[in-house]
Order: structure tokens, then C-alpha cells, then sequence
């Protein structure tokens, strides 16, 4: 099927980008075929954006429009150029189908449907110049009308901001739609409903590198506990070798010493009893000297 399913107006995100405010942009979706289209948003920082509706249902020619609310930023990127991308897929369904029916299977590439795929980038604009009455010269100006047709041409480019309440004319007021004032009554409950409305978008890299970041901090901890064990087995084995040297040294040092004890009681064993020579002379000294006692 070649057939284009949907068309997108405006075919970019602009957001009005003011350090620590929130800034919506509106998108449209025209349904161009003659059957039901399921549509799905996603986008790569799913922290930063959050999507109302991310899912729908589009009737034959008709029309849908969903919201894109970036969260207020801290820090304006370098030359205010934004990488972040939006993913529209969009797949024809049954006559009558509700959102009710969609589930994650409906989008799935493997199970052979034609799926329309279609990629917004991000682009960031400064603030226009606010259509407020200013003093000059002590006297109150108003802004020409030129501005205003300005801003009102600016408004269906989708490009939506929140900034503090500001006193306006009465003809800018108009401009101002039913939904920007939900927007505006319902901020806290944006930044509450952000995870539901983006459960089923693609992470971001940022979740993905904290996740790589704790494996690795897990395997490094792991492995330390290894190496000190086996620090602790090194250091038991060189004891146990240090002790086997002590008690051979012991073993031989014991050895000489038996054996000089030996040898000193050979040598006393030797030197025990008279000696025969002296013997021999006390017997005959004996004799001699019964002869002279007894003649």
C-alpha cells in the first residue's frame, strides 16, 4: 500500500523557548483514506515531551489534533538546535474501532500490516514580541495592528506557549483558544498524568546510559569483592608456606642435634670400666704381695 494515510500540519514541531517555562506546540492529523486510522506518537526524550493524546482513532476525512508540551528547561541548548525527534506511525483498522482497541500489538512491525511511519523534528524559536501596550516617552503606545494580524497568523503554525499571565487588548484575548486555558488550569496535573501518557514510548538515551552506568558499577563491585578475596587467600597461602619452612629448619636442627647426643653417649660408653692393662698389674701387685705375707 502506497497510499499516504495521513496528513501532518504544521510538518515540524516549534516551540516559543523560554528558559524555565513550559512551551506546547499543536499538531494536526487529516486522515486521507476512506477507512479508520489508528495513530501512535513517540519520541526519543520522553522525560522532556509529554503527548495528549499519544493514541488515537481518525475517522475517514476527518481530522484529530494532539499536543506536544515540552517541560521547562533549566539550560537553552547551544544556538538553540534541538536533536530531538517525533515518530507518528499510523495503521488502518476495522470500521468502528475505538482506542479501546488499541494495544501494543497493533503497531507491531512483524505481523506483516502496513505501517506508516512519518519523523517531526524539533525546532526551537525565541519569543516574539509580546502585543502589549508600552510607554514611550511617558505616553502609551499601542502596537500597530500589523503585529497583531502577526500573531494571529502565527497562531495556527501550532506553536503554543505558557508564559505568566500578561495584560493584553481585548482583541489579543480573543486569540486565546478554550484549550490553552485547560493548559494553563491543569499544569500540575500535566507533570502528573507525564508517565501514563508516555508508558509506551521509546527510551530515551539518558535512562538507557543510567541503566549501562548501575551494570557497570555492579560488575566493578563484584569484582572487587573478588580481588580482595583472593588478596586474603594469597596472604593465607604465603603463611602456610612461611610455617611449612619454619618446621622443616625445626625438623633438621632437631635431627643434628640427635644425632650429636648420640655420638657424646658412643664416646661415655667407651670411656665406662678399668682398663685391662691396669687390672693385670693390680693382680700381679696381689700376688707378689701374698707370696711375701703367706711364704
Amino acid at each position: 500500500m502506497n497510499t499516504e494515510l495521513l496528513q501532518i500540519n504544521p510538518p515540524q514541531l516549534r516551540f516559543i523557548f523560554e528558559l524555565k517555562k513550559q512551551s506546547s506546540c499543536l499538531i494536526q492529523l487529516q486522515n486521507k483514506a476512506h477507512h479508520y486510522v489508528a495513530f501512535k506518537v513517540k519520541t526519543t526524550s520522553p522525560k522532556k515531551y509529554c503527548v495528549r493524546p499519544n493514541i488515537g482513532i481518525i475517522k475517514p476525512k476527518d481530522t484529530c489534533d494532539f499536543t506536544v508540551i515540552m517541560q521547562a528547561q533549566k539550560i537553552a541548548p547551544p544556538d538553540l538546535i534541538c536533536k530531538d525527534k517525533f515518530l507518528i506511525q499510523c495503521i488502518g483498522v476495522p470500521f468502528g474501532a475505538t482506542e479501546d482497541d488499541i494495544t501494543s500489538d497493533t503497531f507491531a512491525k512483524d505481523s506483516g500490516k502496513y505501517i506508516e511511519e512519518k519523523k517531526l523534528n524539533v525546532v526551537l524559536i525565541t519569543p516574539p514580541s509580546s502585543p502589549v501596550l508600552l510607554p514611550v516617552n511617558g505616553d502609551v503606545k499601542q502596537e500597530s495592528s500589523n503585529e497583531i494580524h502577526l500573531q494571529k497568523d502565527r497562531a495556527p503554525s501550532g506553536v503554543e506557549n505558557i508564559p505568566p499571565p500578561l495584560k493584553v487588548s481585548e482583541e489579543v484575548k480573543g486569540l486565546k483558544t478554550a484549550q490553552d486555558t485547560e493548559e494553563d488550569r491543569t499544569a500540575e496535573d500535566i507533570v502528573a498524568r507525564h508517565a501514563e501518557n508516555v508508558s509506551d514510548m521509546k527510551p530515551s538515551n539518558d535512562a538507557v546510559q543510567l541503566t549501562l552506568a548501575k551494570d557497570l558499577e555492579e560488575l566493578r563491585s563484584r569484582l572487587g569483592i573478588m580481588d580482595s578475596k583472593l588478596r586474603e587467600a594469597e596472604v593465607t597461602i604465603m603463611k602456610l608456606n612461611e610455617e611449612r619452612r619454619t618446621n622443616t629448619q625445626e625438623k633438621d636442627l632437631l635431627k643434628k642435634e640427635l644425632e650429636v647426643l648420640k655420638r657424646k653417649m658412643d664416646a661415655k660408653r667407651g670411656q665406662s670400666g678399668f682398663p685391662l692393662l691396669f687390672v693385670c698389674m693390680v693382680a700381679l701387685v696381689g700376688v707378689v704381695a701374698g707370696y711375701y705375707i703367706h711364704p
